[in-house]
């Protein structure tokens, strides 16, 4: 997976709010064409929580139909265990490679109770496991060595970017456990989490501007510093920015610039919100800027 940028798909929502298959078909197919090193439906930008189960369903299927085995497809599943494990079966009817499973939902736990939440999924699921700490998620390295030992436990996604806690997790790992950088925007931290041994991330920007994600790719995989500094700069940071001024933007901002772009995606669902007017346009010229950094067209 960190042979290239990690695709986390939105889901295409038809303008009153339902499911629309078709389009999100049709989105699915120019993600893919970007070659990215995975596909991650249903996930947090692909509105997981949103989600009913005959919607999951169908979001996953065309999911691993559009891939034809060309990429892994790894479903997001999520909320307490024995909901996750509902969705884990779906997820693997649908013929999905793998599973990332969500932060659990509302309640603090400790950390012998975040080790048997996937203890539990694992059990009931033959599909490996990618755990995801963010949020109220956040393991020690001994709790880590004991999720490492659960058998279809593969690996973790990373959104806390405590790189002090994270170098200790990599350390306290076995070798070949998978680590992922899930930061929201992860190429802002991309340099600093491949120094603690964590090279593959997931990017949001994937989903809207392949073209800008795979760029700014290629330039840190080829140690091209400059570059790099100069999406970050006139690009990435104030995308980062203008996703901070608004609870939700980190998908709804997504889905907009997705549309700005004509991709069929629609709207996002409640409670999240589009983003307003002035917003919009503040994203428009900072996509046509980023897009004509790396010689691509809005």
């Amino acid at each position: 997976m960190a042979a290239g940028v990690l695709s986390f798909p939105l889901t295409s929502f038809a303008a009153d709010g339902s499911l629309d298959p078709h389009a999100y078909r049709a989105y699915l197919a120019g993600q893919l064409a970007a070659a990215p090193g995975a596909l991650f439906p249903a996930c947090g930008t692909g509105e997981f929580f949103s989600l009913d189960e005959d919607e999951y369903r169908t979001v996953v299927t065309i999911a691993v139909q559009e891939a034809a085995g060309r990429v892994p497809v790894v479903a997001g599943v999520g909320y307490g265990w024995a909901r996750a494990v509902r969705f884990a079966r779906i997820a693997e009817e649908a013929g999905a490679d793998a599973l990332l499973v969500l932060p659990h939902y509302l309640v603090a736990a400790p950390q012998d109770g975040l080790v048997r939440q996937l203890a539990e999924i694992a059990a009931r699921t033959p599909l490996p496991l990618i755990a995801y700490q963010r949020d109220q998620v956040a393991f020690t390295a001994d709790a880590l060595r004991r999720v490492a030992a659960i058998p279809g436990v593969i690996g973790l996604k990373d959104g806390h970017s405590d790189l002090d806690r994270l170098q200790r997790l990599t350390l306290a790992a076995p070798q070949g456990f998978l680590f992922f950088n899930g930061a929201a925007t992860a190429e802002i931290q991309a340099r600093a989490y491949a120094t603690v041994g964590v090279p593959a991330y997931s990017s949001a920007v994937h989903a809207f501007a392949p073209e800008i994600a795979d760029a700014f790719f290629r330039a840190l995989r080829d140690g091209d510093g400059k570059s790099v500094d100069l999406l970050l700069r006139a690009f990435y940071v104030p995308l980062v920015e203008l996703r901070d001024r608004v609870p939700g933007y980190a998908v709804s901002l997504v889905k907009a610039a997705a549309r700005l772009r004509g991709r069929p995606v629609g709207p996002v669902r409640a409670p999240l919100t589009d983003p307003s007017d002035s917003d919009l346009a503040g994203l428009r010229t900072l996509l046509a800027t980023g897009l004509d950094l790396v010689g691509a067209a809005l």
